[in-house]
């Protein structure tokens, strides 16, 4: 690496830069306005991130009183429908429609709690970078990795958030609910683009949309832990994360440390260690099927609830797969933050299973596996969903609620657990 290597990497094995050049007090003094900025902001810069997402997306209409009342309507309905289709009852409290910026101001507290243990634990690998001999010459080189590494996140959450907010129907489409709790809203800005791209009464996809919004709400009201669970997985994803010393050198060679925007530029692809640890591949597998469970379930009950209700209901369905399957916004959250593909088939497959389930115990004992992550099925059980359906079939002489406490006990999986078990 040349002298000219920003943040002094192309020093660190030879002389130390000389404090009294003016240069040298310069770019110290742009890195130090930068890092003030971002080590206030934890482990990602948000108020960069939102930043660049409002800067990028295009001007839209602010939504007003007819938006409130169809997105407020269309989840009635959707409310009334599927008490016919799960015995849970609703998880909605209140209704609402968001602007794409909305969306982004809305969701922050969520993005925070997916976000910030990877982002945490990518900054302490880049710390490393810096040799415990140099920290006391060169001042705060730790603070200042923090306040790049800040930054650097921030400006990738940023361009993530945009393009999502671009294509985003609901507050539950990545997969949990993002906003606050029992609050279901839904995008009318995008949902008018879907529904002219279907080529479908704008009224159809709503309802469809909505139907969706609500039974996510009601599977996580009634699964309190799997919120939990989920994050748990990329917790443990997080622990795991190492750093390519000489690939993080290189990466940032190329970043001027004067403009944060750059920074989302660089591939972390290439910077921490694309071979996954046993624990890593464990929590991938674990979130890999659990998301697909959530997915089925949803799918079969929105399908039950529709019926023969929405006429257009096939092709609302088949459009949802085709969503997914070239990579929709479920798709695009869990490759950004952990570089999980989903699998199309496994979710085709738990819709199978829980269709399975409910015609071999009923919707009470379909509802039941959802009472403690260890009643779950594992990635193999998708593959025999009547093997699963009869063996948890004895689970109907079981008392459920001790389940109901266990989950409050024990929210989160145990680090512990191998490969197999973690796929539950």
């Amino acid at each position: 690496m040349g002298s000219d290597i920003p943040f002094g990497f192309g020093n660190l094995g030879g002389d130390l830069p000389d404090p009294n050049d003016p240069r040298v007090q310069q770019m110290m003094q742009q890195l130090q306005q930068m890092m003030a900025q971002s080590l206030s902001s934890g482990p990602v810069n948000w108020q960069l991130a939102k930043q660049l997402a409002e800067s990028e997306l295009e001007a839209e209409n602010t939504v007003g009183p007819a938006d409130q009342a169809d997105v407020a309507e269309a989840m009635r309905l959707a409310d009334l429908w599927l008490d016919g289709a799960t015995d849970w009852p609703s998880g909605v409290t209140t209704t609402d429609a968001w602007t794409r910026k909305q969306w982004i101001s809305q969701t922050e507290e969520s993005w925070k709690q997916l976000a910030e243990p990877l982002a945490g634990q990518m900054g302490e690998a880049m710390q490393t970078l810096v040799p415990e001999e140099m920290s006391g010459m060169l001042g705060p080189m730790a603070d200042l990795m923090k306040g790049v590494g800040s930054a650097l996140f921030g400006a990738q959450m940023g361009q993530a958030l945009a393009k999502l907010a671009g294509e985003v129907l609901s507050s539950t489409e990545v997969g949990l609910p993002l906003g606050k709790t029992g609050v279901a809203a839904l995008l009318p800005g995008n949902l008018t683009a879907y529904a002219q791209g279907l080529q479908l009464p704008i009224e159809e996809a709503r309802l469809f949309v909505a139907l969706r919004e609500a039974a996510t709400h009601r599977l996580y009201t009634h699964a309190p832990w799997l919120r939990s669970h989920l994050l748990g997985a990329l917790e443990a994803y997080a622990r795991e994360i190492r750093i390519d010393e000489a690939a993080i050198e290189e990466a940032m060679a190329d970043i001027d440390p004067t403009d944060p925007e750059a920074a989302a530029t660089m591939d972390l692809s290439e910077v921490f260690k694309p071979e996954d640890t046993e624990q890593q591949k464990a929590a991938l597998a674990r979130l890999g099927t659990t998301l697909a469970l959530i997915t089925g379930w949803i799918n079969a009950v929105v399908a039950d609830a529709a019926g023969n209700r929405l006429p257009t209901i096939d092709r609302l369905l088949e459009s949802a797969r085709r969503r997914r399957a070239s990579g929709g916004p479920a798709e695009q959250t869990f490759e950004a933050l952990v570089g999980l593909q989903l699998d199309p088939a496994k979710v085709r497959a738990a819709t199978r299973l829980w269709k399975t389930m409910a015609e071999a115990r009923g919707i009470e004992g379909r509802e039941a596996v959802w009472a403690h992550p260890d009643l779950m099925p594992s990635a193999a059980d998708l593959e025999h969903p009547e093997g699963f359906a009869s063996v948890s079939d004895a689970l109907g002489d079981l008392d459920m609620s001790m389940f109901d406490q266990l989950a409050v006990n024990d929210p989160k999986p145990s680090e512990g657990d191998d490969a197999e078990d973690d796929e539950k």
